[in-house]
């Protein structure tokens, strides 16, 4: 077995769930080799829990999604609660070796199937501890233009990162966040407005997603003005989006373009909750740098911003949105990128994608690295 596999399943099952003696822990994997899913069940006994595997297929699930009907969705939804019902910890794991897999799944299905799936989905978010995390595949080694062997021994550094260094820097930034009222976001086709005011702050540091890196809170619903012009592609229901930009009055996205608009308004149509804002955060992991499709990664990005239509995140960021989406979609603010600046109550926090205050460097790339 390739040692690096027993090491990613330690920060997993011991920094991210912190898995206790009796726990019952679900590992549920798409496309995953045989010895990773080993490699976590023998980690989860180690620390005396009880490990459960659920195996997936993207190809499988494309082919229910394609013939099936609304009552197997929502029978395939009640198994899930019911089986995340029983579990106290879970991780999961999603390789894809097509990321477009489910592109000519068509828009109903996916939506009515997402509907299906979101009380197992809410429950395992609201009720359980849970990391997500992807599993390279030469799909994504492709998205992001390195050799298959190159990915992977990227894939492994930024995945057992000095999370700890990161928890201890983002308790200043944690702390501005809420004393902040008014954020302004300004680069290249881009400049909003809106508050955050009386909403907790987020640190996430490798205990809910592996690679982690970011800080996250929530707009006021119906605070957000202006525009917003996503610089990072995303793939989203198995279509790859690019140039999006909204334009909010009220809180609301009024306006929305990109290369696929009408499949862009398909999905911010899905309900009222998905042209409403649920998260907005700061990605500061210094291994990642550039986007490749794949919003695990491409959210945690060195000098970005998400700001993400959907549903919010229940617990101290909510700011009460609900949706059956949540679409992390992610601007890049470093100069290679076009630069921009982010303003807390109108003093500049972050320019071309550095924290500018003494007490917020140490979430800069250098720092984070030892450097």
């Amino acid at each position: 077995m390739d040692p690096r596999y027993g090491r990613l399943a330690e920060v997993l099952v011991g920094h991210s769930l912190a898995v206790r003696a009796g726990e019952r822990v679900q590992i549920e994997g798409t496309a995953l080799p045989d010895e990773m899913a080993i490699a976590l069940m023998r980690a989860v006994r180690r620390r005396g829990g009880r490990p459960f595997f659920n195996g997936h297929s993207l190809r499988i699930r494309r082919e229910f999604m394609v013939n099936g009907e609304w009552e197997d969705f929502q029978l395939v939804g009640a198994l899930a609660l019911e089986e995340i019902r029983q579990m106290q910890c879970c991780v999961i794991l999603r390789g894809a070796d097509n990321a477009f897999e489910l592109g000519d799944v068509p828009t109903e299905k996916q939506r009515i199937f997402e509907q299906a799936m979101k009380p197992a989905r809410d429950h395992r978010v609201g009720k359980t501890r849970w990391v997500l995390l992807r599993w390279p595949s030469q799909a994504m080694a492709q998205l992001a233009k390195m050799s298959t062997e190159a990915f992977e021994d990227f894939f492994f550094r930024v995945c057992t990162l000095d999370y700890s260094r990161m928890e201890s820097a983002m308790g200043a930034l944690k702390d501005l966040m809420e004393r902040t009222d008014q954020v302004r976001i300004v680069s290249p086709g881009t400049d909003l407005r809106f508050s955050i005011r009386s909403i907790g702050a987020t640190p996430c540091c490798g205990h809910c997603n592996i690679p982690d890196g970011e800080i996250y809170t929530a707009p006021v619903r119906d605070s957000v003005e202006g525009t917003i012009a996503y610089n990072a592609p995303s793939v989203y229901r198995g279509m790859c989006f690019d140039g999006v930009r909204f334009r909010f009055e009220g809180g609301r996205i009024v306006e929305a373009t990109a290369n696929d608009t009408p499949a862009l308004n398909d999905i911010l149509n899905s309900d009222e909750g998905a042209r409403y804002v649920g998260e907005f955060a700061l990605g500061v992991n210094p291994h990642i740098l550039h986007p490749f499709c794949d919003i695990l990664f491409d959210e945690k990005i060195a000098g970005s911003l998400h700001f993400t239509p959907g549903q919010a995140y229940e617990g101290p960021s909510d700011n009460g949105n609900r949706s059956q989406i949540h679409w992390d979609l992610v601007l890049i603010q470093r100069p290679d990128y076009g630069g921009g600046e982010v303003y807390f109550d109108g003093k500049l926090l972050r320019k071309d994608g550095l924290f500018l205050p003494e007490e917020l460097r140490a979430l800069n790339p250098d720092r984070l690295l030892g450097q």
